[in-house]
């Protein structure tokens, strides 16, 4: 490890990124033991997410602790094949880097599976691989492995887990994945990402070239209106999910689903032109939609 950078210092400086987060991911309200475990687990996803975007920290830390040489330390593939094997060392041994041993004892005290955490590190490799979707199937089988596993996760470390739960979480968890693409069509297409699908592009007629412009035009801003109306569809598909869980847990599951409606209308509030920026909902707005929800009435 370099010696200006520490295992903590590296584990700090990633579990401080959870404050600029689009969407709470331990709040002061849960119970402590809930905020710690769920810290672990994101500390889990954002690295991984930072390894398949190219965005570690300087200098090489990460990948020496994960037993890659700094000559090989901007090969993403090879970054992930590394966390990959830390992370089974998690199930039957001792990992190497601090944010997967902050994370064992959680696998052990909720019973987590492999599964969900392999799914992550599945999407940020296909990341390297896939840059353009040609269905809304294949958009939503990228989102099963990219989004998905994080709902299962939360309901796993609250021991809340039901095939019915699962299913409901797995609609909130690709709504929020396609919003946050929506609102993120600029910076995507900046890494030679487009995560709008290709046969949907056809149908409004807009092409690559048109993602590069400074504002969007009437065809781009139908095909986005499209998008988030895909996506405010799933979030009430999913809704259920927060009547079916009582006390602090139904506060963070309404604070999910509010902040994706409270997104997909800031959306429409920009008239559906997220190339200037993505456009990001009020703190009212956000409470106005969680009270909604949580009084049932939608």
């Amino acid at each position: 490890m370099t010696a200006t950078t520490t295992a903590p210092d590296l584990e700090r400086a990633t579990l401080d990124k959870a404050a600029s987060e689009n969407f709470p991911v331990a709040p002061f309200f849960l119970p402590r033991d809930w905020r710690d475990d769920l810290m672990a687990v994101y500390g889990f996803a954002r690295l991984v997410d930072d390894i398949g975007d190219g965005d570690l920290a300087p200098g090489g830390a990460d990948a020496e602790l994960l037993g890659v040489s700094a000559t090989e330390a901007d090969d993403r593939l090879l970054l992930l094949d590394a966390f990959e094997a830390d992370l089974r060392r998690v199930f039957d041994a001792t990992p190497s880097h601090p944010l997967l041993r902050r994370l064992q004892p959680v696998v052990r005290r909720r019973a987590l599976t492999p599964e969900p955490f392999l799914g992550l590190i599945a999407a940020n490799r296909q990341d390297q691989l896939v840059t353009r979707y040609e269905t809304y199937d294949d958009l939503l089988a990228y989102c099963e492995l990219s989004a998905n596993p994080v709902g299962r996760l939360v309901l796993a470390v609250t021991g809340t887990s039901t095939p019915e739960r699962i299913r409901l979480s797995d609609a909130i968890c690709t709504a929020l994945q396609i919003v946050e693409h929506l609102q993120d069509v600029a910076e995507d297409f900046g890494r030679d990402r487009i995560y709008l699908p290709a046969e949907d592009m056809k149908r409004f007629h807009v092409t690559e070239t048109d993602l590069s412009a400074k504002t969007a035009g009437a065809s781009m801003r139908a095909l986005v209106a499209y998008e988030a109306q895909r996506a405010r569809d799933l979030l009430n598909e999913g809704a259920p999910l927060v009547g079916s869980v009582h006390g602090r847990l139904k506060l963070l599951l309404a604070g999910f689903v509010a902040g994706g409606r409270a997104a997909v209308r800031a959306i429409a509030a920009a008239e559906y032109d997220v190339l200037p920026g993505p456009p990001k909902p009020g703190k009212v707005q956000l409470l106005r939609e969680a009270g909604v929800i949580l009084r049932g009435e939608g």
